[in-house]
């Protein structure tokens, strides 16, 4: 059964909710039906446009905020989004990125390479630094993501899992740093997700993520009765 949360009065940013089906999309949605006011960013304008109508058509607040998040001035323009329109900023869910280069690392590219840094690693980065003083002013808190591929290493998939390694450096070091400003930074790793996408390229009899179980872990680290920081989360499959 799944928990339940309370984020009535919360305000949640959740980057990488462009497309329906997806990990974003189910994150956002969760925190939305525990009562949160939600800020849903994508470089897909016109995905993150219809998310956030979808959310309001169930009774959501949200708002949507498009542009390149590896740009630092876009990072800026989502938390300012959060708090223009609802004065505050709770939660930060950095969930842009994917796995874009899958291959030997002799056939993997510079530009390969540098792409897989920036959507997963900095897009992290740029977002956390943007929101600081918002969460500190709420003792907030971060929640990244990485992958089991860190604890668990995986290949060929190089450029990602230096990526998402940097992301697991980068919350412990987070945590420690913002500790002292009451911002708790977290990280899930989880395995590989039923989403539409892999399900179409791996088929449907791998072991699988239930989206459901993203969901939960993000809002359990994020919970405001929690206290955990520093963590990475795995979240394997389901043995049943």
């Amino acid at each position: 059964m799944a928990r339940s949360f309370d984020f009535r009065d919360r305000v949640v940013l959740v980057t990488g909710v462009g497309r329906a089906g997806q990990i974003g999309n189910a994150v956002a949605l969760a925190f939305g039906r525990a009562g949160a006011k939600l800020v849903v960013a994508d470089l897909n304008a016109v995905g993150v446009a219809e998310r956030a109508r979808e959310f309001a058509a169930a009774g959501i607040e949200a708002r949507p905020c498009a542009g390149d998040l590896t740009l630092p001035d876009i990072a800026a323009l989502a938390v300012e989004t959060a708090q223009r329109a609802f004065g505050r900023l709770d939660v930060v869910v950095n969930l842009a990125g994917g796995l874009t280069t899958y291959g030997p690392i002799e056939h993997t590219g510079v530009h390969d390479f540098d792409r897989e840094i920036a959507i997963n690693l900095k897009t992290t980065f740029l977002v956390s630094q943007a929101a600081v003083a918002a969460l500190a002013a709420t003792r907030g808190a971060i929640v990244n993501v990485a992958s089991i591929a860190v604890l668990e290493p995986q290949a060929p998939m190089a450029a990602y899992v230096a990526a998402k390694a940097g992301i697991a450096g980068l919350t412990r070091s987070l945590a420690l740093e913002l500790g002292d400003r009451g911002i708790r930074v977290n990280a899930i790793a989880p395995g590989m997700v039923r989403t539409g996408d892999n399900v179409a390229a791996v088929g449907t009899a791998a072991a699988y993520v239930e989206l459901s179980a993203i969901a939960d872990g993000v809002l359990s680290l994020a919970d405001p009765a929690a206290t955990t920081t520093g963590e990475i989360l795995p979240i394997r499959p389901s043995a049943g």
